[in-house]
């Protein structure tokens, strides 16, 4: 398997780079020298514009999206931000195969670790042996398991990664667990189910290759109906579960998107409804903020720039001091220093 060995948070203007990058955008445009490609190259680091310029541009009668490719050029300077002049480009390189995780960011923490902290909040909450039975059938189905710890939780707009869905729902039924706590009356348990599912569909929405499109059934569809579609079965043969449960678990999944201009088939009509829906906003909101914040501090921002999908600019204030978190950042810290021979 071919292993990169450069990455595009390391790179820096004046140097030469040598590697492979995913193709993440790539249009042709016409200057007053001829025809250029403006490419977007990524990897599991970051993004990076690029430019072919003519007479090598004419070499490349199409870039497909998603590829893998390697690029050699020189790293500038454009507008402040590194942007490299791509000088010769492999489209077809060789090699056993690619590590996908290399070109393509992921969750912070392991899926593995993540699906299991999912099944403790089964074990932990799901008291009533139907409900426990039926999500557990369900979260270890092969057909369900993989594509459930991989997928992104979305296209661009938040959790936009590899394992960026798992992670997702995690945030999402934490939250609904600790709405239980100060709203007694909901039903957790079936609250926990409904958490646990509501973006299931979205593993099948989107492709599984490094451009994340939407698939045809994704578009015609929807993520909403496709999650029912595969919930179906493992509902019609769990036989001691209540049908109003099951109806009850369809309906927070049909409506956690809460209005019908977020595209939601029905407005939530249960307490549990309600919560689902809050706790799916809260979370995705939270993701924009802290993808935003990360970008703000490497440019050593205080302001974000405009957020389309948040309608407003976002604010990096002054945070209490923590001394429990100080401590822990710097121990972390210096367990990641090289050891000294």
């Amino acid at each position: 398997m071919t292993q990169k060995s450069h990455y595009i948070r390391d790179i820096v203007p004046g140097e030469r780079v040598r590697d492979l990058f995913l193709i993440a955008r790539a249009d042709l445009g016409q200057s007053r020298n001829g025809p250029y490609w403006n490419i977007h190259l990524q990897d599991c680091s970051g993004k990076v514009e690029a430019k072919i310029w003519n007479p090598l541009s004419q070499q490349f009668a199409s870039i497909e999206t998603g590829s893998i490719a390697l690029i050699e050029g020189l790293v500038e300077t454009y507008r402040d931000k590194p942007q490299v002049r791509i000088d010769f480009m492999d489209l077809s390189p060789s090699g056993n195969g690619h590590d996908i995780a290399q070109f393509m960011p992921a969750a912070r923490r392991s899926a593995e670790e993540m699906m299991e902290e999912l099944e403790d909040l089964v074990t932990e909450h799901m008291k009533y042996k139907p409900w426990k039975k039926f999500c557990r059938k369900v979260l270890r189905s092969e057909d369900i398991r993989q594509k459930f710890m991989t997928a992104p939780g979305a296209k661009t707009v938040h959790h936009a990664y590899i394992a960026g869905l798992l992670e997702h729902t995690l945030g999402v039924a934490k939250l609904c667990m600790a709405m239980c706590d100060v709203y007694e009356t909901l039903d957790r348990q079936t609250l926990l189910a409904g958490a646990i599912f509501h973006d299931l569909g979205k593993a099948w929405e989107l492709t599984s290759g490094p451009a994340h499109e939407y698939t045809d059934e994704g578009k015609l569809l929807g993520h909403i109906q496709m999650g029912q579609e595969k919930l179906e079965p493992f509902l019609k043969r769990s036989k001691d579960l209540e049908e109003g449960l099951k109806l009850h678990l369809r309906h927070l999944i049909t409506s956690h998107h809460g209005e019908h201009d977020f595209g939601s088939p029905v407005r939530p009509k249960t307490p549990e409804g309600f919560a689902l829906h809050f706790a799916d906003n809260m979370d995705a909101k939270m993701n924009m903020i802290d993808k935003a914040y990360e970008d703000m501090e490497q440019a050593g921002q205080e302001w974000s720039p405009y957020l389309r999908f948040l309608e407003r600019d976002i604010f990096r204030p002054t945070r209490t001091p923590d001394p429990a978190r100080a401590k822990a950042n710097k121990e972390k810290n210096q367990c990641l220093l090289p050891l000294k021979g």
